[in-house]
């Protein structure tokens, strides 16, 4: 992936001198204490590795990065892009992918801050429960940006990620533009939803973004939702994943479409989620039309299942974009720079951003947020908006795959 100019800058000048934020915004030292201690928020001391201590000499610059999950396809690819362009810029990078369990990443993330990462980048496995962790990281002075997914804690004061309000909003729109609901006249559709994760804060705002685009046409009865199931906890996906969607909605179809009611749309939260959807029409669905199915994340198999019909649109964020974004605001971090709207014009970034200081809170107060602009992919644009830029190549199948660079 090309480097944006700004950067490549701010690494060679973050090598020769470094100061870095706490996640608060107060200037801190990147590297651990002389006597290689640090007190926890419990108040006990707690002893450096002997390679955090060689570290804290040797005045190089190690990211730490901890990821969510392997078992989606986007974790991987987050963390991949993540690690190899810090590398390029120049940095060293420790990178850790947990279980999907919050103890596991509270156990990855404690061996990041012993091991003296002079940062850390975290997309998180639930906006809660990394309280007390990261906590300690701040007692060691080891700042705390949150990638992708918001961040239950004072300690994050830094937040890079797509407009996920956005994400669902143009799920919503897909919808109703496609049914051409505004003028239905008598016309009724029938509408399932299938959400996200309640743990994955994201989820919330991509609910609210969709329905906020649907619900005034539930209410008037234009669309109808047949199981009756609207409201967030009842559409839940557990931790995103493909067999939970699957389960429910194949329940959903024998319950309320085995007699023939026509389904015409399922809003899908995610391209994990939608895989799963997917499935289940193809085995369980009895009607004859193409269901229109949304989600989002250009996952490989989901861009598959569009090209055949079996999935209507995905909303793509641009991961080089986002890591890109990531790598910016990150470098400035370190840097002891001030960090605000004035980035986006400095870094000259090609890709919409938008700066806010009032819509994400990290529990206490809000965040720093940097948030990029999501796209609507359908058939009819791929190859335009995702083979043509270099983000995905026709594999020997014929369908998208991600290009790594």
């Amino acid at each position: 992936m090309k480097k944006r100019l700004c950067a490549i800058l701010l690494a060679m000048a973050a090598a020769a001198s470094l100061t870095a934020c706490g996640g608060s915004g107060a200037a801190k030292g990147t590297s651990a204490s002389e006597d290689a201690q640090v007190e926890d928020a419990a108040g006990a001391d707690y002893e450096l590795t002997d390679a955090a201590k060689n570290h804290a000499s040797d005045g190089e610059e190690i990211i730490g990065i901890s990821m969510p999950a392997t078992n989606l396809e986007r974790w991987n690819r987050d963390g991949e892009y993540l690690a190899k362009n810090f590398e390029e810029a120049g940095y060293t990078v420790n990178l850790k992918f947990a279980d999907n369990t919050i103890d596991s990443q509270i156990e990855d993330v404690n061996e990041l801050i012993d091991e003296g990462m002079d940062i850390l980048v975290i997309a998180t496995v639930n906006y809660t429960g990394l309280e007390d962790v990261l906590d300690r990281a701040e007692s060691a002075d080891i700042p705390i940006i949150a990638y992708d997914r918001i961040i239950n804690s004072d300690a994050v004061g830094y937040y890079v990620s797509f407009d996920n309000y956005m994400v669902g909003a143009l799920e919503g729109e897909y919808i109703r533009d496609t049914l051409d609901l505004d003028n239905a006249g008598g016309n009724t559709y029938n509408i399932e939803i299938v959400s996200g994760y309640s743990a994955d804060k994201n989820a919330d705002g991509y609910y609210h973004g969709a329905m906020d685009i649907l619900q005034p046409y539930i209410d008037k009865g234009t669309l109808v939702v047949p199981s009756g199931q609207t409201g967030y906890a009842e559409t839940e996906t557990f931790q995103w994943k493909t067999e939970y969607a699957n389960e429910r909605m194949v329940n959903l179809l024998t319950n309320y479409y085995s007699d023939g009611t026509r389904l015409d749309a399922v809003l899908c939260a995610n391209d994990s989620a939608a895989a799963g959807v997917a499935q289940a029409i193809e085995a369980a669905y009895k009607g004859d039309n193409i269901v229109l199915l949304t989600g989002q994340d250009g996952d490989e198999e989901n861009l598959k299942n569009i090209m055949e019909d079996k999935q209507s649109m995905t909303v793509y964020k641009c991961l080089p974009h986002e890591t890109e974004a990531m790598m910016d605001v990150t470098i400035a971090f370190m840097k002891g720079e001030e960090i605000g709207a004035d980035l986006i014009e400095e870094c000259g970034w090609d890709f919409d951003v938008v700066y806010a200081d009032d819509r994400y809170s990290n529990g206490t107060d809000y965040m720093q947020s940097f948030l990029l602009t999501p796209l609507t992919i359908t058939k009819e644009n791929l190859e335009k908006e995702l083979i043509d830029t270099g983000y995905y190549k026709y594999g020997d199948d014929g369908y998208p795959k991600a290009v790594s660079e």
